[in-house]
């Protein structure tokens, strides 16, 4: 063999690695662009969810607020859920104005903002590279591929960013005026960083949520493209077609498996409160589904679907948008070769530009 065919092989090697790494930093921006996007206008539903997974009646007259004092209570003067009914969601949102002031409904927003960027790009690039690593030794695409990779992104995030949504968690729950600095030393000073890892076996139950939206998704998103191949619609188009389709695929994947896994997000949030009788996962899911029945276990579902079901489209469109946006614009390299995707259905899809990479979002936990 000639040098020069030694050293053009070596060059082609190099500029395959330097086109990888670009690919996954730019999911890595497209993942916080899109995941910051969805949560800010998202946030008065997400405080209101958080209020009806609680084992306090947050909207009981008057005004709870975490007792820094105690080791033992986050609140002062509450009720339990035990028998008690839920308001709409409307009076839910004039009771926090009420009694909070408009900036009540944005409460968590802060750490929700510091961490729904790093965790949507842990979970977008976890994801990617993962899947690209299986389709490159599959020479495939397939559900077993899709549901791999969503299990190695979520725990992934959940692992990294659960101190986070713990804060968040607590500051939505509380109606005073605790500052999120206040509530960390407390925390930190009465119980030690493990405190603030509660919940996260719940958030790693969560996974399987993600594993059944993304297995729905990409099946989805197959059958679109699909579609788009046989109208001779360009894969990569970034118009209101294109937008609109992945609206459509990720608003019916994450409905559904929502619905079916959503007694975790009541677990995790019960294992969050401070001095509570939740201790374990098994033993919260327990004693609320034999307190309450399997209505406690699906507290908020209704405010939940409202929050997550556009928050989840609006964030996997813009994904996928950005990522297209760039790839069009040569930021991003195109696969040199197409990708067999196998659906459910047995057909076979060529998959290019940016659907060999993925197509992610948790949920984390949002």
């Amino acid at each position: 063999m000639s040098t020069n065919t030694i050293k053009s092989n070596d060059g082609q090697q190099q500029l395959q690695q330097t086109n990888i790494n670009r690919s996954s930093y730019v999911h890595l921006f497209a993942g916080g662009i899109a995941g910051t996007f969805g949560a800010i206008l998202t946030c008065p539903l997400e405080v209101i969810k958080t209020r009806y997974q609680s084992s306090k009646n947050a909207f009981s007259q008057g005004r709870n607020h975490l007792n820094l004092n105690s080791s033992t209570s986050n609140t002062t003067n509450h009720c339990t859920l035990s028998g008690a009914r839920s308001p709409s969601i409307i009076n839910s949102l004039r009771h926090i104005v009420k009694y909070e002031g408009f900036r009540g409904l944005f409460k968590g927003l802060i750490p929700n903002l510091i961490g729904v960027a790093p965790s949507r790009a842990i979970y977008f690039y976890a994801y990617a590279n993962t899947k690209s690593f299986l389709v490159s030794e599959l020479e495939r695409e397939t559900p077993l591929v899709h549901v791999t990779s969503a299990a190695v992104a979520g725990i992934a995030m959940s692992t990294c960013t659960n101190p986070l949504w713990f804060i968040k968690t607590r500051l939505q729950i509380d109606q005073g005026n605790i500052r999120a600095i206040d509530l960390i030393r407390n925390i930190y000073r009465e119980h030690g960083i493990s405190a603030f890892y509660k919940g996260i076996s719940a958030s790693y139950v969560g996974v399987s949520e993600t594993i059944v939206h993304f297995v729905i998704y990409e099946q989805i998103k197959a059958q679109l493209q699909l579609l788009q191949t046989s109208q001779n619609r360009p894969l990569d188009d970034t118009g209101l077609y294109n937008f609109s389709s992945y609206l459509i695929a990720a608003a019916c994947s994450k409905s559904f498996a929502t619905t079916l896994c959503y007694p975790h997000e009541v677990v995790r949030t019960r294992l969050r409160e401070e001095g509570t009788k939740y201790r374990t996962f098994m033993q919260t899911l327990k004693k609320v589904y034999y307190e309450e029945t399997i209505a406690g276990l699906y507290r908020g579902l209704l405010t939940h679907l409202i929050r997550q079901i556009p928050n989840t489209a609006i964030m996997m469109a813009t994904y996928e948008l950005v990522i297209a946006f760039l790839q069009s614009n040569s930021i991003v390299p195109p696969p040199p070769t197409p990708v067999v995707v196998t659906t459910f259905q047995r057909k076979k899809v060529l998959v290019e530009n940016v659907d060999l990479e993925a197509n992610a979002v948790n949920e984390a936990e949002l």
